[in-house]
């Protein structure tokens, strides 16, 4: 199951062009930064890249920094 959450959580973040503001997708690497962010704080929207998005921006304050930083090199 974790692994599942994981690929999950990989496959989301690549996503399509709508992951990021302005059609931005992430690369590698800020996906990376946001996978356990993302499989910790939005579980329940996984299979909604806009959904998980908006919980990671909702949950801002709580990010590792390398997930933050990848928001706010977004311009988010």
């Amino acid at each position: 199951m974790r692994q599942q959450l994981t690929l999950a959580a990989m496959a989301l973040l690549i996503g399509t062009s709508s992951s990021w503001a302005q059609g931005h997708m992430g690369s590698p690497q800020e996906q990376q930064a946001c996978r356990r962010d993302a499989q910790r704080f939005c579980r329940q929207q996984m299979a909604d890249d806009n959904a998980v998005q908006q919980c990671l921006q909702q949950n801002r304050a709580k990010l590792s920094k390398s997930c933050s930083k990848v928001f706010q090199s977004h311009g988010m």
